[in-house]
């Protein structure tokens, strides 16, 4: 009796060995399996990551390739500009000479043609098309650089102020309107108008009214548009400047050379 009882202890004591192996051998599976699990979704986060960051760095390098694209199309827009600017501030400066002297009677052909070219802007027209795909589509986030950040968005803080200064010069070209109504024969400054610009009437056709007040009034708001013309050539040289100076930075920090 006293073996059989020695051999169920013997067995039972195998029986709880086995059971805290298993035990032992499932917790260590068990951690293994988690181990094993997390590592791959943790690889998997990183590849992940990787690929994003590599598809972002490359959006970025086209955002940028196409900025520039753009600045270079600025560029020869405000060339163009500049050089109207320059031909109409030469013939301000002689409608303020006529009017400043009050040589207007049989100087009537000069004085509709400045008189007309007077209400001409010269408007600059900035290739915005990058960056308000940029700035609509929350995309700026992708240009990590912040040098090229703070450059390209000072460059568009003054495309916003010069737009400030055509609004104010628009205002004016209103003001000085009232008063080439009264002054010039419409009929006339018609027959100037042609498919290639303004040209010079023939002979020295007859003013809609001689009044020097009205004259002085329009010589007020010529005045005016000359110094708001000034202002925005003044600014135009500037943004030049400051568009070739962001394609050569961009073109250095992301070598596009």
């Amino acid at each position: 009796m006293e073996e059989n009882q020695v051999s169920e202890n013997e067995k039972d004591l195998s029986n709880k060995e086995v059971i805290n192996s298993l035990k032992k051998k499932n917790w260590t599976s068990y951690f293994k399996e988690f181990f094993m699990l997390f590592l791959a979704v943790f690889c998997g986060f990183l590849a992940e990551n990787y690929r994003g960051n590599m598809v972002e760095k490359q959006q970025e390098r086209q955002f940028i390739q196409s900025y520039i694209e753009d600045l270079k199309s600025d560029t020869a827009s405000i060339k163009q500009v500049l050089d109207r600017a320059d031909l109409k501030k030469s013939k301000m400066d002689s409608l303020m000479f006529l009017l400043k002297n009050q040589t207007i009677e049989g100087h009537e052909n000069e004085l509709y043609f400045f008189g007309r070219i007077l209400m001409r802007g010269f408007s600059f027209q900035s290739n915005d098309r990058t960056f308000s795909q940029l700035k609509n589509s929350g995309s700026i986030r992708l240009i990590r650089n912040k040098q090229a950040t703070d450059s390209i968005m000072a460059y568009q803080k003054l495309v916003e102020q010069l737009a400030h200064n055509y609004e104010d010069a628009k205002i004016e070209r209103y003001e000085a309107l009232n008063y080439i109504i009264q002054i010039f024969d419409p009929f006339v400054f018609d027959k100037m108008v042609t498919e290639t610009g303004i040209r010079r009437t023939s002979g020295n056709p007859p003013l809609r009214s001689y009044d020097s007040s009205l004259q002085q009034a329009l010589a007020h708001w010529a005045h005016q548009l000359k110094g708001s013309d000034f202002l925005i050539s003044a600014k135009l040289k500037r943004l030049n400047e400051s568009a070739i100076e962001l394609i050569a930075l961009l073109t250095k920090e992301y070598d596009l050379e």
